[in-house]
């Protein structure tokens, strides 16, 4: 049963003619996009602010980092990546979802930008996220982080960017990551597979498998049945050896089963996984707080784990 609160938004959306993302231009989604993130998000929470562009390789690196107030030493950080399907969202977007982990947390929030598809598609959203998490590592004493303790955190398509930048560490034998807090990533990067979730939920109710397609045409074009992990961590080599991870689930969520076998596959391979699913929430919730209870809940559950990995 989908929650009341999210059910009652929905229902006042639909109302109000609201379209799909997919049946949008790509400006005119992302200008939605950014009203649907708004609509439900908390009131932004008190926390210093700063920015910081630089060039890594062909990649921009822009991070808007957030720092709780009366920090007297060095502090964790926790590098998040935006959803949007690769193609919608911003710093803009998810400055009050940064802004109350950062608060929740008691630690630095590195929020990372990364090129949007269609105007450039895979790989440069992975190719900037590894970019930015390299540039957090030499650079976190600028804005009073503490490099020995950083965590990598992202919803949707941000969650696969995270997770990808765990890996691609591992296998690079640095930067040195703590913890990985995904939700709902979309692991199989349009791959099939067995994922009843994707018609079950093909209507939403906040994500269409419409939208999922038109997504990964944007973002993966000619190149959606690449093996390539950076697009697809289900299909990774090998999950051995990563961080250990908290991954929170949406069941009302055509993502759902795909996110989960990635769950499980991490659990195979001997990483440590803790796998939460919230049974009345859909898609998206991670910006939610302050319409939906559960999805408030939500976010003190990643803070939490956060706080417990990055002491």
């Amino acid at each position: 049963m989908l929650d009341l609160q999210l059910g009652a938004m929905m229902a006042q959306a639909q109302a109000a003619g609201m379209p799909d993302l997919c049946d949008l231009p790509v400006q005119a989604a992302r200008g939605l996009y950014r009203q649907i993130l708004a609509s439900a998000d908390v009131a932004p929470a008190d926390v210093g602010v700063s920015e910081f562009r630089d060039q890594l390789g062909d990649s921009p690196v822009h991070l808007r980092v957030y720092t709780p107030h009366g920090a007297t030493a060095a502090l964790p950080v926790v590098v998040y990546w935006h959803g949007g399907g690769y193609a919608l969202g911003d710093l803009d977007g998810y400055d009050a979802v940064c802004r109350q982990l950062c608060h929740d947390t008691g630690v630095i929030v590195a929020s990372a930008a990364y090129r949007l598809a269609p105007e450039h598609p895979f790989p440069a959203a992975p190719e900037d996220a590894w970019a930015a998490l390299n540039w957090v590592a030499e650079h976190a004493h600028r804005f009073g982080g503490d490099a020995s303790r950083l965590a990598v955190a992202g919803d949707s398509a941000g969650a696969v960017l995270a997770t990808v930048a765990a890996i691609r560490a591992r296998d690079a034998r640095g930067p040195a990551i703590a913890y990985q807090a995904l939700m709902y990533p979309a692991a199989a990067g349009g791959h099939d597979g067995d994922f009843p979730s994707r018609e079950a939920h093909a209507a939403g109710p906040t994500l269409t498998l419409r939208t999922v397609a038109s997504f990964n045409e944007l973002y993966f074009g000619a190149a959606a049945k690449a093996a390539d992990y950076r697009g697809a961590p289900l299909l990774a080599p090998s999950l051995a050896g990563l961080p250990p991870a908290l991954l929170q689930l949406a069941a009302h969520d055509p993502l759902r089963d795909e996110a989960m076998a990635y769950g499980q596959a991490l659990l195979a391979a001997g990483s440590a996984v803790s796998i939460v699913e919230y049974h009345g929430l859909a898609h998206g919730f991670v910006s939610m707080g302050g319409g939906v209870a559960a999805a408030r809940l939500a976010q003190l559950q990643l803070a939490a784990a956060l706080r417990q990995a990055l002491p």
